[in-house]
């Protein structure tokens, strides 16, 4: 069905081949959200290891400086950058028309902001992403879109008792792509504004493939972390902002701060590191007869923990790594209402089932949770510590 431009293009120079033996031919490839965390370590990797082209759109582009300001020399001709916001830009469906795949990693995906901006949030995701899907539709162009593992919501486990037995069954809080029913809280609880949006947009791909045959992947990241991940406020991101778990703990190690625990940091999570990760997208770009058609989890169900102990591994890292003493009191519990607002709500419990990708893709997360902690709170001590350092003395001098 498809029309991409590279469907008959000979192997390329570097003898790539397909999970099934044939050769992978140079794709372009338009990267909706290029300059992101995400973006950025896929970029690398495409440019370190493929011969393909990136078509990288974006508003901002210092995470992917290194690769288009200017592109290095023997970047020349596989990787621009082009800046505009898909909200309102007539060139988005130009550079969808020019690429044989378009992946969009476009979206507001910061769980403070699901209370505070709401309907910013439900247009970045939902109504911002409608254009690309009808783009990719109507010009037979394949789409991997970028989801999130929260539209389940809540576990249907959540629902039973504490000490309910069906608690600890798989079945009641392993999740699995085409079978796990997607839970949320009420419409007062404005944080699952976010889930609404992203599993709507899913609804929406799903029936342009039944319906106009559009080629398409959904990938639903578990908790990908590691360096470039979100900002530190008031060094490289606004003051007053919240960034996720990671960054957000981080800053507080950072800053010799206690690390602020949400209603007593009890949900659980799993956490998979980026270079695992952009490894499985790598796969689903290079193998369309292999992923086409499928939502896959994407995450690593081996490095499951409260948020009470990722609190705990990283005060412990994080001393190794930088030589400073644990603070007496690491963490602190705070009210979900005192951090975030009114409207907040949280899933309990998200473990991905790993059989699809596994099955489709023959992919395996590699990386233990203490070992990318250890390279990305690295990463964050010799990036940030001093401009943490700069900023507090600032601060100290002018109160």
């Amino acid at each position: 069905m498809s029309s991409s431009s590279s469907s008959s293009a000979p192997a390329p120079a570097s003898g790539r081949v397909d999970l099934d033996g044939a050769p992978v031919a140079p794709l372009t490839i338009c990267m909706i959200g290029a300059g992101g965390f995400i973006g950025s370590h896929l970029c690398e990797k495409l440019m370190a290891e493929t011969p393909h082209t990136v078509l990288a759109v974006d508003v901002y582009c210092d995470k992917i400086r290194h690769l288009v300001d200017p592109a290095p020399p023997h970047l020349a001709g596989r990787i621009s950058f082009h800046r505009l916001n898909i909200k309102n830009d007539s060139r988005l469906e130009g550079l969808i028309k020019m690429a044989d795949l378009t992946i969009n990693l476009a979206a507001i995906c910061t769980p403070a902001d699901y209370n505070t901006r709401p309907l910013d949030t439900i247009y970045s995701n939902f109504i911002d992403a409608l254009p690309v899907v009808k783009y990719c539709s109507e010009n037979s162009k394949r789409l991997i879109h970028f989801s999130t593992c929260e539209v389940y919501g809540k576990t249907v486990g959540s629902f039973l008792p504490k000490d309910h037995p069906l608690r600890k069954e798989p079945e009641f809080f392993v999740l699995t792509e085409d079978e796990s029913p997607c839970i949320f809280g009420p419409i007062v609880k404005q944080r699952w504004s976010y889930a609404c949006a992203k599993q709507l947009i899913e609804r929406l791909i799903f029936a342009e493939g039944a319906e106009n045959d559009l080629e398409f992947t959904i990938v639903r990241p578990f908790n990908w972390i590691g360096p470039r991940m979100d900002f530190i406020p008031g060094v490289d991101g606004p003051s007053e902002g919240v960034p996720r778990v990671l960054a957000c703990f981080s800053n507080n190690l950072l800053r010799r701060e206690p690390l602020k625990l949400v209603d007593g940091g009890e949900v659980q999570r799993t956490f998979l590191y980026i270079k695992d990760a952009i490894e499985a997208v790598v796969l689903m770009i290079e193998n369309p007869a292999r992923a086409n058609g499928h939502i896959f989890n994407v995450g690593n169900p081996n490095n499951e923990v409260t948020v009470r102990e990722l609190a705990e591994m990283m005060t412990e890292v994080y001393a190794n790594v930088s030589g400073e003493p644990p603070l007496e009191e690491p963490v602190i519990d705070v009210s979900a209402q005192q951090f975030y607002g009114e409207g907040y709500d949280d899933s309990d419990k998200r473990i991905p089932s790993m059989t699809l990708i596994n099955k489709q893709l023959g992919w395996n997360p590699k990386t233990p949770l203490k070992d990318l902690l250890e390279t990305t709170l690295t990463y964050q001590h010799k990036t940030y510590k001093e401009a943490v350092k700069t900023q507090m003395s600032q601060a100290s001098a002018s109160s």
